[in-house]
């Protein structure tokens, strides 16, 4: 029997926009498309990328009958320069018996971006989860999450930040993927709009032209903002995630300043209490491939956290999630093909479990397989290199038609393992499993 403080915890999970939200959400979207895309509308692909949610996540916003994570409307109210108030969304009551279907028999979830919070679909990779959960509640603690794209970054920082949240911590989450490219151009902008997006995120009055200061410079004015502001405004410690931070990578300069000020930071944590108050989470794809003064680089302290492949028992506890019964054997067998990437592995077992292919078909005629079920994300892998630099791909066709490990320039390594398509094996990189190296081998083949 649910105790009735559960009753009440569990029904206020997820919200749903209000007819005044979903129109004030709706106007904004219209005056941006005239504004800022010519008057065409944006595609749900648009709105993905202009956002940083998956569009499926998107489609239950808009639709506005779907529940999804407070976090999620702030994130689309911020995109469009809005603010969520309590009169933009509620949470719909739903009795112990639904709730309770819900929870016996949940429908299978397309992997696609974050999990969400309340998702039967997630699988942990102890003892990761653990450790972040306890070292965020620690004075001035800094954890650095690394690991390939589609790789869950994303949703164990929701994690990590729920449950600061749920530990008397306030809590917000900044993605850099939401910031115009422009911003990378100016530390002074830049960090002004870090500043205004934290004091939305946590509901306070942007100050950031009360404080800032040209006679101390942008870091000077940054920092008072968030001690003398932001940190002594709020009663409770800030657990503060930031994600994308590989994007500042193309920025030298405005790395080097800004990544120095979160040192920085963490440091001061180590002497004054105002900054034990800071709990900082970076998360990024990447190794760092931009030279940075080690006494200055917030990538050699702290916690770090790789994510790592799946393995072959947690294929199967996955496959359990799906309700599919496999034994150890036939999850290898997709391992075989996929490795142990979450994304590739969650893609067919979604499929599976929905009788759209099965296993045997995924293996043995998986060519048509591809065309089905991976395709749209092989051609977008296709498409993040391209968009990088001709060199990289010419990295990647050295990687696909060797019959060994080789070895490339560093950089052009890094960016190819940030997008989860090489493994390193010492100095040397190889394609990170055979449905990569059929696709990409089949597409230079066309090319020759």
């Amino acid at each position: 029997m649910i105790e009735n403080n559960d009753k009440k915890q569990k029904r206020r999970r997820g919200v749903i926009l209000t007819e005044i939200g979903l129109e004030k959400l709706q106007n904004a979207k219209l005056e941006a498309e005239y504004k800022e895309n010519q008057g065409k509308r944006y595609t749900l692909e648009d709105l993905s990328e202009k956002i940083g949610l998956a569009m499926d996540t998107l489609m239950k916003v808009f639709a506005g009958e779907s529940k999804v994570d407070k976090q999620t409307l702030k994130y689309c109210f911020k995109a469009f320069e809005l603010r969520l108030c309590d009169e933009d969304f509620f949470y719909p009551q739903i009795s112990s018996i639904d709730y309770s279907s819900l929870t016996l028999s949940p429908e299978p979830e397309l992997p696609e971006g974050q999990v969400p919070l309340d998702s039967q679909f997630y699988l942990e990779r102890s003892p990761i989860e653990t450790e972040c959960y306890k070292a965020i509640l620690q004075p001035g603690a800094l954890i650095r999450l690394k690991a390939p794209r589609r790789m869950g970054k994303s949703s164990l920082l929701a994690r990590i930040i729920e449950h600061g949240s749920q530990n008397n911590c306030a809590a917000v989450s900044l993605s850099f993927q939401l910031a115009d490219t422009w911003l990378f151009q100016d530390l002074d902008k830049f960090l002004r709009w870090f500043c205004a997006n934290i004091s939305l995120s946590l509901n306070i009055e942007n100050k950031v032209v009360d404080y800032w200061d040209d006679l101390f410079g942008s870091k000077i004015s940054c920092k008072i903002y968030f001690e003398e502001y932001i940190l002594s405004t709020l009663k409770t410690p800030l657990v503060l995630g930031l994600d994308d931070v590989d994007r500042l990578f193309q920025y030298p300069d405005l790395a080097d300043n800004f990544f120095g000020l979160l040192r920085a930071w963490h440091e001061e944590g180590k002497n004054k209490d105002i900054w034990k108050k800071l709990r900082l989470i970076v998360v990024h794809s990447a190794e760092v491939y931009i030279p940075l003064n080690l006494n200055q680089s917030p990538f050699n302290v702290g916690i770090p956290i790789t994510l790592p492949m799946f393995t072959p028992q947690q294929v199967q506890d996955l496959a359990k999630i799906y309700k599919i019964n496999w034994s150890l054997k036939q999850g290898q067998k997709l391992m075989d093909l996929v490795g142990g990437n979450p994304y590739l592995l969650k893609l067919a077992l979604y499929h599976i479990s929905v009788e759209k292919v099965t296993l045997d078909e995924l293996l043995l005629a998986y060519n048509n397989a591809i065309s089905n079920i991976y395709l749209d994300h092989l051609q977008r892998q296709l498409w993040a290199v391209k968009q990088q630099n001709t060199e990289l791909l010419k990295a990647l066709e050295k990687v696909v038609l060797a019959s060994q490990p080789i070895e490339l320039d560093l950089v052009e390594s890094i960016k190819l393992q940030s997008l989860g398509l090489v493994h390193f094996q010492g100095h040397k990189v190889i394609i990170s499993c055979r449905l990569y190296q059929q696709y990409f081998q089949q597409h230079f083949q066309g090319l020759a």
